[in-house]
């Protein structure tokens, strides 16, 4: 039943734009999130009719629910623990991550068993309460932005709650194809698929992407969108204001000179050239190939022995899930090897940084002669748009054609296919060894391409494509 003073915009994520620490004393900490969605809807303005629906996801977030304790705007669901342990990473992460980034060993995985189905069933149970919540705090006719693949359900659930609100769903991750859409168990694809084309529009970060979603739908559910749905692409870029004087803050400075000091200088005095990687631990992100390249690139050109670090800040992910504790525990092994095989008293090849430092990742960008960014697969992937903006003195870009800003950034990169070792060590070497005047006016475009769609336009656009024709 549509309220009548209810909320004129709506968000709903998993996450949302602020989180809560709670301390031995059961103090409670507020801290205040980032990105594009914080971005877009502070474009709209403070006076704006607008609610945040999120997971309360972690015990300070549970407890402030609990205690009444919020921000206005926001409100938080107390989704039982167990319920969204089992939609969030037995589904959402640990299925629908892997199906639309293609991670799985398919001789092995995956299998679809009774544990799946229970799962699943908490993953409804989730997306229900994310649509009743909306339902009851949307205002009559409002808008609604549902934000990604945990939350595919909610758009089906919404409609039939509330068939008078204009619904957008927004997919940040890539969209499998249909052949490998179909490990998918059908009644359970058909599910996915007919919960996102519930809402009005269906939007995307790429066309590769939206392409592919429809031949699923072709492929899935028969011939044809249906027609009260339509589909969208907006591509996300970096939020280069925010960026440029971030990178200048003190903190920043303090670690740039903390990574200078680690690369260092070459036997002959000059300064060390950096290949820069800034990516989470997560699987999609090659991390274990990017080392491998650059082990090829030792061995194949010893020249760059001494001369070249490689600064790798790679940031736990997923630390809950086993197989993201082995693909961290193999990221450290090969560094180790490559230092240990090829390191001198005066120069460690791989800087490997684990711990999460936004401003040490600041510093790297600012510091990096070549950014390395060569996901097997991904919806966007941000880093490749912010180096090049934020680099001193400009940065070349090697970039994996399986990364969604190829789209954008493609013609300025030099592109690899992220499972060709030796051809990413080739690349490597044409990047480090670019002419400056070339690179820089490569950095220029690229930069040029990667903040055209500032975060608050691309929440913008999504939110005016839903008003009514």
């Amino acid at each position: 039943m549509a309220t009548t003073h209810g909320a004129q915009i709506l968000v709903a994520s998993n996450r949302g734009p602020i989180s809560y620490t709670l301390d031995e004393a059961g103090t409670l900490t507020a801290k205040r999130g980032g990105g594009g969605l914080v971005s877009g809807l502070s474009a709209i303005g403070s006076d704006a009719d607008a609610l945040w629906v999120c997971s309360a996801l972690g015990d300070g977030d549970r407890e402030a629910v609990r205690r009444g304790v919020g921000e206005a705007g926001v409100r938080m669901l107390d989704i039982d623990a167990d319920v969204h342990a089992d939609a969030y990473n037995g589904i959402a992460n640990s299925v629908l991550w892997f199906v639309h980034h293609l991670l799985y060993q398919t001789p092995l995985e995956p299998v679809f068993d009774a544990e799946f189905r229970r799962q699943w069933a908490s993953f409804e149970t989730y997306n229900r309460a994310f649509a009743e919540a909306l339902a009851d705090g949307a205002a009559q006719g409002a808008a609604v932005l549902v934000q990604d693949y945990h939350l595919a359900l909610v758009p089906r659930m919404l409609r039939e709650r509330r068939p008078d609100l204009r619904i957008g769903h927004f997919s940040h991750t890539p969209w499998a194809p249909p052949e490998y859409f179909r490990l998918l168990p059908d009644d359970i694809g058909a599910q996915l698929l007919g919960g996102i084309l519930g809402a009005d529009r269906a939007a995307f970060l790429t066309q590769r992407w939206a392409d592919a979603f429809t031949d699923c739908c072709h492929a899935v559910l028969g011939p044809g969108i249906p027609s009260g749905t339509r589909i969208g692409v907006h591509g996300l870029g970096a939020d280069a204001d925010f960026l440029r004087e971030r990178s200048h803050q003190p903190d920043v400075d303090d670690r740039i000179a903390s990574l200078r000091e680690q690369i260092g200088v070459a036997p002959d005095g000059s300064r060390r050239k950096t290949i820069v990687r800034v990516d989470r631990t997560e699987l999609s992100k090659n991390i274990v190939r990017g080392l491998l390249a650059y082990r090829e690139l030792l061995e194949d050109q010893p020249s760059w022995r001494e001369r070249v670090v490689h600064v790798a800040l790679a940031y736990p992910s997923r630390q809950d899930l086993a197989v993201y504790r082995d693909y961290m525990a193999e990221v450290r092994r090969i560094a180790d090897e490559i230092n240990t095989r090829y390191g001198t008293a005066g120069w460690t090849p791989v800087l490997l940084h684990l711990k999460d430092d936004f401003a040490r990742s600041l510093a790297a960008y600012r510091l990096a002669d070549v950014a390395l960014v060569n996901p097997i697969r991904d919806g966007m992937n941000l880093v490749a748009k912010e180096m090049p903006v934020v680099s001193d003195e400009g940065c070349v870009l090697v970039l994996s054609r399986e990364a969604g800003a190829y789209e954008e950034l493609g013609e300025d990169a030099i592109t690899v296919n992220p499972y060709d070792v030796v051809a990413t060590a080739r690349a490597l070497h044409e990047a480090l060894t670019m002419p400056l005047d070339e690179r820089a006016e490569r950095t220029k475009r690229l930069a040029a391409a990667a903040t055209a769609l500032p975060p608050a336009q691309w929440f913008l656009d999504q939110l005016h494509a839903l008003d009514p024709r």
